[in-house]
Parts: structure tokens; C-alpha cells; sequence
């Protein structure tokens, strides 16, 4: 311990203040998997995103709607919203914002092939677009949707020019990776990329909104956290996400360092199998899956001692959970707390459904997507494996996880889910809603859990204008998912970010780390 902490002070030695200079280079704990912006709707290709594009809603750090694209918007009936665009914008190239580009961001969004997780949670709502004049829009509903525009917060707006091309979509996720066509009204535009290596964004000096501080800035992929850190340290990077949770209590008290903090919207949480018989990780239950018997899913939650994970594991940086999103948000309930350790009811709800001696089971899990992520899978791995669920850990980097995750080879999965919109609709229609492309419902739910009460409330929740009459339907819906151990939740994470003395950055409940509000620091 006394080499690690000299090693540390060393290093803290070593860490130059230089004059700010146009550039800022940020660590990231993971590369996105695609810059389409419609391809995958997860986390680490959203906050790119969110530096080339503008949604028509844009939310504040406390996921708060703002103005974009749209200066305002207003319910026209009860299934009906007109937005108002926002005048004098144009694209990174030039040519003009107007209401074309979000008609053919809409029509591309159902176009993308082989999306894992696609934008249709979003669009699907919207039965027709009217554009009403340049400016102008009109979305209609086939039933009351009260959170529409909280909603297409996650829907950054294409150009129909730029984008257009000769595939259904227009230029595809290919060409779009590539920089072709990739052009946007956000903050900065598109220079390099390299998968795996360095991402290259320049300043868009001809965005509507505020002036970025950077002329330029660079992302790059630093997925071991300990990496990170001496990366900051070493001045290779002026930002990272996610610094070492052992290491906050002495950087905390650092000079040379700043940290920001926020707690997140994020779930992590352990997914099953409902669905295959046999189930793909489990070799040894007869040609069974243990996971279609609630007992059993209620023994593997009562055997993680969730307490002990946020303590040792998480060095508090996270939240012991029982719901998808943590209280008081909006749909959550106040009675709904982690589930209890109990890893003797545990070992007789197994014995019960008929598992006496167990069986093995492979865990799934991404190795650097999410906060000691390995290391959480492994302490839940132990736990299983105390109360007779023999468990090996399967850990790869995030994007042969999410591939593997979406071609269901696990039986158990880790994850985590950041709720775009902060409500309780969010992580129910991704995570748990029975899967049904056509209705935007369950476009992460890889455990393919179906609960037809749950989805009942969900939809009525969805088409409910009255705010407490909907926040008691989705309270009762994810009351339902919870009673049944649809999933498994584990803890809400505590975002960090560390960065340079002279740098400013206010934490995020959507966890995003943006370059557009990075600021130098005021002078004391």
C-alpha cells in the first residue's frame, strides 16, 4: 500500500497546469460501438452524439426538457403536439435546419438494419408528422402520449440532405462511421475516427447555441480504470470518466485535481432468461431453465448481499437498489426497497423448485462498460455459487458483450440502464416491456421477460395526461416486474469525473460527459 500511495504522490508531482489550451482531451471508459446516431441508443454513442447533433428537447444535467431544435412546444387535444423550430440554424455544413430534417430523421429512425437497441421506442408513438409550415410541426398520436416531448430528447435530428443516400435508410452506419454524411447543427463536427483509437471532434463555429471553449477535442478510449487515472496524471488526457473508486478518497483531497459528482439515473442490474428451454448457460438442469421458475429467480436475488457490493466493492460510490430508477423519481415508490440477503431462504427456495443441489449457470458480463463492473459480476458470482448455483463469470470487452448480450447467448446477464427521460416509463419499456418492435416495447429486453399485467399498466400509464393518476400506474407496473424478479436490481451508480485543477464540469444524472460544458475554472 505505501508503494501504490508514493506512486500516486509521484505521479500527482508530475502533473503540469499548463495555460489553457484550445484542446481538450478526454478519457473515456467506453469507445461508442457506431456514429450513426440511430443506430444503437446506448449510452457511450448518445453522448457523442450529443456533441454533432441537437434533439428538438434537450435536458438540463438534472434531465430537465430545455429548448433545442424546437423553442417551444404545446398539446393541441388530447393527441396532438405542434412544435415551434427554432429559427437562423443550420447544419455544420451550412445548409438550413428546417422542418424536412426531423421528418426524415422520423422515417430513417423504423429504416436502420440490424439495430440492437433501435430509436423506435421513440418514433413509434408519432402516427403522422404534419409539417405545417418550414417552421412548424405537428405530431400526432394514436393515443395521449404526455411524455412525447420529454421523449425525443433522444432523438438527434439528421440532415436530409446530408444523409440522404441510396440505401432505404440513406447513407448507412457504415458510411455514417466513416464521417460521410455525419453532419449536425451540435456544438462541434465531425474530423477523425479511428475504432479503437482516438475520436476527433472540431468546434462548429456556425452553432446556434453558446460558443464552445474548445477548438478541438479529442475522446479517447482508456477502458481500465486505473489506465485512465494515470493517463490524467501523466497529462495525456485533462478529463476521464470514472476514476478509480479506491483511489477518490486521497484524489478528492489532491490540489492539483477537481472532481465532479452526481448520483445517476443508472441501474445496474442482472437480467435472466425467460424464454429458451434449454437456456444457453446452464448445462446441467436436465434440458430445463431453472430461470422460468420465479422461486428460483427469488433465491438467486435473496443470495446477493447488495449492501456488501456498494461497500467493499463500489466504495460507496453507488446506491443499494430495489426499482429501475431510484426514489424520488418520478413512477418509483417509497416502499420499494432492495431486496433482502437471506442466503438460507435462498438455499430453500432452490431446494423447493426442485434444485436441491443447484446447477451451473454462466454470467454474463461487460469488462469496463460500467463502473468495477468484472468486479461486481465476480462478487455476485461467489454469492450464487454460496447457496449451490455453481457460477463462472464471462467477461469481454463492451462491444462483443452487447453482441453476444443481443444474439442471446447468456442466461444471465450484469447491465446497466440510464433512464433518457428520468421517469419510470423509460427502463419498463426497454428493459422489461414484452418485446414488440412495432410498438417501440422492449428493444433491450434480452431476457425476453413478458409479464401481460405489467404491459397492461404500462401502455395505460403512456396514454394518461393526469400526472398522478400516470405516476400510480407505473409505480403498480414496476411493483408487478419487482414481486416477480423479472430482473435483478443491484445499485444505482454514483457518476465521478476527475480532471485538471483548472477545469470546471458539472456532474450529470444521465452520467453523459460533454465537452460543450467543460469550462475553465474562475479563479478564487
Amino acid at each position: 500500500m505505501k508503494s501504490r500511495v508514493f506512486l500516486l504522490a509521484a505521479a500527482l508531482l508530475s502533473l503540469a497546469l499548463p495555460a489553457l489550451a484550445q484542446e481538450l482531451r478526454i478519457g473515456l471508459k467506453t469507445e461508442p460501438s457506431s456514429l450513426d446516431p440511430q443506430y444503437h441508443n446506448l449510452g457511450p454513442n448518445n453522448q457523442i452524439a450529443q456533441h454533432l447533433f441537437d434533439p428538438l428537447v434537450a435536458k438540463d444535467a438534472q434531465q430537465r426538457p430545455v429548448p433545442a431544435l424546437a423553442l417551444s412546444w404545446k398539446a393541441v387535444g388530447d393527441t396532438v403536439w405542434e412544435f415551434k423550430l427554432r429559427p437562423g440554424v443550420t447544419f455544420s455544413d451550412g445548409s438550413p435546419f428546417t422542418a424536412q430534417d426531423v421528418a426524415f430523421t422520423f422515417d430513417r429512425a423504423a429504416k436502420v438494419p440490424n439495430s440492437p437497441s433501435p430509436f423506435t421506442l421513440i418514433t413509434r408513438q408519432v402516427t403522422r408528422l404534419e409539417i405545417v409550415d418550414p417552421l412548424t410541426l405537428r405530431l400526432s398520436t394514436a393515443s395521449p402520449a404526455p411524455l412525447l416531448p420529454l421523449d425525443l430528447s433522444g432523438l438527434p435530428i439528421l440532415s436530409h440532405t446530408a444523409a440522404a443516400g441510396a440505401a432505404p435508410e440513406g447513407r448507412t452506419t457504415a458510411e455514417l462511421n466513416r464521417g460521410e454524411g455525419l453532419v449536425g447543427t451540435g456544438p462541434f463536427r465531425f474530423v477523425d475516427w479511428k475504432r479503437g483509437g482516438d475520436l476527433v471532434l472540431a468546434r462548429n463555429d456556425a452553432y446556434w447555441g453558446p460558443r464552445p471553449t474548445w477548438e478541438k477535442v479529442t475522446f479517447r478510449p482508456l477502458t481500465n480504470a486505473a489506465s485512465r487515472l494515470a493517463a490524467l496524471l501523466a497529462g495525456d488526457v485533462d478529463l476521464i470518466e470514472d476514476p478509480p473508486t479506491a483511489d477518490l478518497p486521497r484524489l478528492r483531497q489532491e490540489p492539483k485535481l477537481a472532481l465532479a459528482e452526481a448520483v445517476s439515473s443508472r441501474v445496474i442490474y442482472i437480467a435472466l432468461d425467460h424464454f429458451a428451454e434449454p437456456s444457453p448457460g446452464i448445462p446441467d438442469a436436465d434440458g430445463k431453465n431453472p430461470l422460468k421458475d420465479k422461486a428460483v429467480r427469488q433465491a438467486l436475488s435473496q443470495a446477493i448481499d447488495r449492501k456488501a457490493i456498494v461497500d467493499r466493492i463500489m466504495e460507496g460510490v453507488a446506491l443499494p437498489a430495489g426499482d429501475f430508477l431510484p426514489s424520488p423519481a418520478f413512477g418509483t415508490s417509497k416502499d420499494t426497497g432492495p431486496d433482502s440477503f437471506d442466503p438460507a431462504a435462498a438455499r430453500m427456495l432452490l431446494a423447493g423448485a426442485g434444485y436441491p443441489n443447484g446447477f451451473s449457470i454462466t454470467l454474463g458480463t461487460p469488462n469496463g462498460r460500467y463502473i468495477n463492473d468484472l468486479k461486481v459480476a465476480q462478487a455476485v458470482a461467489s454469492m450464487w455459487s454460496r447457496i449451490g448455483v455453481r457460477t463462472e463469470v464471462e467477461a469481454t470487452a463492451p462491444p462483443v458483450f452487447f453482441k453476444n448480450r443481443d444474439e442471446f447467448k447468456y442466461s444471465a446477464y450484469l447491465s446497466g440502464w440510464g433512464s433518457d427521460s428520468g421517469e419510470m416509463s423509460n427502463p419498463l419499456r426497454a428493459l422489461v416491456a414484452t418485446p414488440n418492435r412495432e410498438k417501440g416495447m422492449g428493444g433491450t429486453n434480452r431476457g425476453r421477460y413478458s409479464n401481460p399485467a405489467m404491459d397492461a399498466r404500462l401502455e395505460e400509464a403512456m396514454r394518461t395526461v393526469d400526472d398522478a393518476r400516470r405516476e400510480a400506474l407505473l409505480q403498480e407496473a414496476s411493483r408487478l416486474v419487482i414481486a416477480d424478479y423479472g430482473v435483478l436490481p443491484l445499485h444505482f451508480e454514483l457518476s465521478v469525473w476527475a480532471m485538471r485543477r483548472d477545469l470546471a464540469y458539472a456532474g450529470r444524472a444521465d452520467q453523459a460527459t460533454l465537452a460543450q460544458f467543460v469550462q475553465p475554472r474562475a479563479a478564487p
